[in-house]
């Protein structure tokens, strides 16, 4: 869990600056600290200007610093306010998490279509090396094939550890909307790395370090 104890809706908005209790120094220290995981956060969820993305999130941060309750939750309060800004940011340009669904990928097994497929004849664990055949950078691509309604309840989920409740608050999104969601998020995105894979000649040369 990464709650902070306090609404991740609010916590979002500026509501004070830094003050005595909450100073510059302690915030640059934990932005510092946490400034690595935001940008592979932000990098995750778009492609355009992720850095700005950061940028953005930070001074709103530091804004609404001072309602910051507990110091052990800082990581994760950062965390959920990016994926603030970055849900204002597509409203902003017209588009939100209820646009441009994928065609359903229900009928798609990933175990299935590499049995099928055989893509590495020589391989003993042709499903594991399938996977090592993805560079981190790989795997990025891949989501960000995804539309935004799949890729971001996936990276908070699988990659950044929220829990289900957390990421319905912060796209503000029923719950079992963000259930079914990542149920046809993963289904996509293996759909996608069988694509990513076949047209990158992934399968031709084999297992990769990420």
């Amino acid at each position: 869990m990464h709650s902070s104890g306090q609404d991740v809706d609010t916590v979002a908005e500026p509501q004070q600056v830094a003050g005595p209790s909450r100073s510059t120094h302690a915030f640059q220290s934990l932005a510092k600290q946490q400034l690595p995981r935001l940008l592979a956060l932000a990098r995750r969820l778009t492609h355009q200007d992720p850095e700005d993305l950061v940028q953005e999130a930070l001074l709103r941060a530091y804004r609404s610093y001072g309602s910051l309750q507990d110091d052990a939750a800082g990581g994760g309060w950062l965390r959920a306010i990016l994926v603030n800004v970055h849900r204002d940011r597509l409203r902003r340009h017209s588009r939100t998490f209820d646009e441009t669904p994928v065609a359903d990928p229900e009928d798609f097994s990933l175990y299935r279509t590499i049995a099928d497929e055989d893509p590495l004849p020589y391989s003993d664990s042709v499903h594991l090396d399938f996977l090592h055949a993805f560079s981190r950078e790989d795997v990025r691509q891949v989501l960000l094939r995804l539309p935004e309604i799949y890729r971001t309840p996936l990276v908070l989920c699988h990659m950044e550890g929220f829990a289900t409740k957390e990421i319905a608050r912060m796209c503000r999104t029923p719950l079992g909307t963000v259930l079914a969601r990542l149920h046809r998020g993963r289904k996509a995105f293996e759909k996608e790395m069988w694509t990513y894979a076949t047209e990158n000649g992934l399968l031709r040369s084999g297992a990769r370090d990420g």
